[in-house]
């Protein structure tokens, strides 16, 4: 049973996952509300996508955490919503965070080649890259990524990539980790670093990540 002073926490997922990415964690400090997907318009920006999802939220002091895609929707909330308290995880708080061979992408758009016959063969080298480890990891993020919407994902990729936002709102903490191989470390400048942490150490670091959500929120 909820304590009726516990605060509520809204999460973000990553791209094309849900609530599934954050079951590693001990969320027994918040009273967490996972935000769902809504279907984005043609060739809709990010920054106008993240006020579509804030219209779930509709507290201007909200707690909101973010996950990786998810972190940098949260921090374009917080840019507009300055009394809002966002932590990003595993994510990029601008265009520049972005590695520029990433970026280099969107001058070779191949990803509006992804389909349900491409997440099979590509399956595996995902995960390695993500980070997951073991049989129970692999097994929630193979299914998160079966149930993924390719559109959706064509989608979230191009908005990725045209990312524009140069600016770090003071209302972000960014925790990030030294082994993350999709964002690596040593292009972010994150507030705290999950030693050996992956693209996803919600799941191989989750006590640790849990002990410090727990410590930036109720304090």
């Amino acid at each position: 049973m909820l304590s009726e002073n516990m605060q509520k926490v809204y999460f973000i997922s990553g791209l094309g996952a849900d609530s599934r990415s954050f079951g590693f964690l001990d969320l027994s400090f918040c009273d967490p509300h996972f935000i769902s997907w809504v279907s984005p318009s043609r060739n809709e920006t990010l920054e106008s996508y993240a006020d579509k999802l804030f219209e779930s939220v509709n507290d201007e002091k909200a707690v909101i955490v973010g996950l990786s895609f998810g972190g940098m929707l949260a921090t374009e909330i917080a840019k507009k919503h300055p009394e809002t308290k966002v932590i990003i995880i595993a994510s990029a708080k601008t265009r520049f965070e972005i590695p520029r061979y990433l970026r280099f992408w969107r001058h070779l758009p191949i990803y509006n080649f992804h389909s349900n016959k491409l997440k099979n063969y590509t399956g595996g080298f995902v995960l390695s890259i993500l980070g997951t480890k073991g049989a129970e990891q692999r097994k929630v993020q193979q299914q998160i990524m079966r149930d993924s919407d390719p559109v959706f994902t064509r989608w979230a990729i191009h908005a990725i990539l045209n990312w524009k936002n140069t600016v770090i709102p003071e209302n972000v903490i960014h925790i990030h980790g030294t082994a993350d191989k999709l964002l690596p470390h040593r292009f972010v400048k994150a507030n705290y670093i999950i030693s050996y942490g992956e693209h996803v150490m919600i799941m191989d670091k989750a006590e640790e990540v849990s002990a410090l959500l727990k410590q930036l929120i109720t304090n």
